[in-house]
């Protein structure tokens, strides 16, 4: 009978350590699955690298304890690590409840305790038979390597085969498998047309009878853009007077070949629809399915009385984490490929005929939109602002600005320079609390400071992050703190958890996004009464939205 190799001792001991920590409170609230499966994957580190540090003493030769008493102490140890263990996960609710009270959500029903101890044992037992197979794998190809070769080169040429065979068939294999399994899912959604969907009829939206672009190549995200959204009717309905219809243009993915094919045919529908006849031209750049925020879009579209016209043009139909790592170039690309279609015409027009022109983009969409145009193409000649949301820690403007930002100025809601050029806000605040005025070309950031895609980076593993320094986000945790590792951890959870009510984490509301709009574009004849009015019809309409 194969011999069972015992678990490392100080394995356990910093394993166990993460795991505790793991359940300490992060960003946003967590279900229990993945509290569980992220404990499992916090005590499979901490169990790493304690194994490690074991594994470096004992090569170094030092000291080690090897007395009568070795086994007691043992047992010793692993009863204090389910101690320390049980009692964490008795106060992880009340943790999580720090996080959901200051998101507003009630508390956590039912304990749970026991769904995310098996739940971690599960994924670190499945780590650790994982790392055993690798070993194994290892020691059989040295063995047979040293009848030939010195002994440590024999190891070497061993671990470095056995890499080579384990990445091959996870990248090889199972991975492309479940990518494939993925890409044939999203594609299959992209191309449903569902019951209750209508191609529209008015001329100003792609996909009507009159439109260069078929109901059919939108895509299911195109689809939904271009049928939903405030008519001249439904603002008439609101504002007690005839209104346009808002202009609304999408290029799918499968309308066209290639990314300037697509954005030649957008702004063929543009010039078709009269977009640049409007007094505000939006240019969205979508998520990774192709999405964009619908909120977003009606706020500036209320807020300017349908006199608008927005853009987009869909790059995949894949979620954005893996468009991001199987498509990015491509959905920069086609980012600046219909930027410079549409600026290049818009340029060209009259400086007192042509609209206000404006980019949008909410996370992966404010990446590729940053990415989009380079400052030194348009100095002699700007449009007029952007508005990212959420931007991903590796949009190159948002990272250089609140680097450099004003001293005085927290990491979560930066000023920078004044706020002559780039200004921030959030739910509690909007874009007129600067010192300096506004110039003619502006950039806004709308943000939380509880977003986990803003706020993740790779450093967070290994250094404390600046927005966790006081004073934080008020819709940040006090009970928040950073572990090495563990933290970063937290965050990757977060971002795929998701679930936070609209106002939090990573789902901007929509009464923000009239305050971003407005303190961006200044549109007249509103005031206090009539921003709340709006704010309260928006959210209505949202929720009324939701329920169907």
């Amino acid at each position: 009978m194969p011999r069972i190799n015992p678990l490392s001792t100080v394995g356990l001991l910093v394993g166990t350590l993460f795991f505790a920590f793991s359940l300490t409170p992060s960003l946003i609230p967590r279900p229990f699955v993945f509290q569980g499966i992220l404990g499992g994957l916090s005590f499979t580190a901490g169990y790493a690298i304690g194994t490690g540090l074991a594994g470096l003493w004992r090569y170094l030769q030092l000291p080690r304890y090897t007395g009568p008493g070795r086994r007691v102490l043992r047992w010793g140890v692993a009863i204090a690590c389910a101690l320390v263990a049980a009692l964490f996960i008795w106060d992880a609710p009340g943790w999580q409840d720090s996080v959901r009270r200051q998101m507003g959500m009630a508390p956590v029903e039912g304990v749970q305790p026991l769904g995310v101890a098996a739940l971690s044992v599960l994924v670190f037992t499945a780590a650790l038979l994982f790392a055993r197979l690798f070993r194994q794998t290892f020691r059989f190809l040295s063995g047979r390597l040293q009848r030939f070769i010195p002994v440590r080169v024999a190891h070497l040429v061993g671990t470095l085969a056995a890499v080579v065979i384990f990445w091959g068939v996870l990248d090889g294999v199972l991975l492309k498998m479940a990518l494939r399994a993925a890409d044939n899912s999203y594609q299959q959604v992209d191309a449903l047309i569902e019951a209750d969907q209508e191609r529209p009829q008015v001329p100003v939206r792609t996909g009507s009878p009159i439109s260069a672009v078929d109901w059919e190549d939108l895509g299911h995200q195109g689809r939904s853009f271009v049928t939903s959204g405030p008519k001249a009717e439904d603002l008439k309905a609101f504002f007690g007077a005839p209104t346009p219809t808002p202009i609304r243009v999408y290029v799918g993915l499968n309308a066209a070949e290639t990314p300037k094919a697509r954005a030649r045919l957008a702004l063929e529908e543009l010039r078709r629809t009269g977009a640049f006849e409007r007094s505000v031209l939006i240019l969205a750049t979508p998520t990774g399915t192709g999405w964009v925020d619908p909120g977003a879009v009606a706020a500036v579209e209320y807020l300017h009385r349908g006199d608008t016209a927005t853009v987009t043009a869909q790059y995949s139909y894949l979620p954005s984490p893996l468009a991001l790592m199987l498509e990015g170039d491509y959905g920069v690309e086609t980012a600046r490929a219909l930027f410079e279609a549409v600026y290049g015409h818009w340029r060209e027009l009259p400086k007192d005929e042509r609209p206000e022109l404006y980019l949008h983009g909410l996370s992966l969409g404010a990446l590729n939109s940053d990415r989009s145009f380079d400052l030194y193409d348009v100095i002699q000649d700007p449009f007029d602002g952007v508005l990212w949301s959420g931007p991903p820690f590796r949009s190159a403007t948002w990272r250089t600005v609140t680097q450099r930002r004003d001293p005085d100025s927290p990491a979560w809601l930066p000023e920078f320079r004044e706020g002559e050029v780039v200004r921030f806000m959030n739910q509690y605040s909007d874009l007129s609390n600067a010192e300096a005025p506004w110039g003619p070309f502006r950039i806004a950031f709308l943000q939380y400071a509880s977003d986990p895609i803003t706020f993740f980076s790779p450093s967070i593993f290994y250094r404390r992050p600046d927005w966790l320094q006081p004073p934080r986000g008020p819709d940040v945790s006090p009970e928040l703190r950073w572990y090495p590792v563990v933290t970063g951890l937290q965050l990757a959870a977060d971002i795929a958890a998701g679930g936070a009510p609209p106002g939090y984490g990573h789902s901007y509301a929509v009464g923000d996004y009239v305050d971003a709009w407005r303190g961006l574009t200044g549109p007249q004849g509103w005031d206090a009464r009539g921003i709340a009015r709006l704010k309260a019809h928006l959210k209505r309409q949202q929720l009324t939205e939701q329920v169907q």
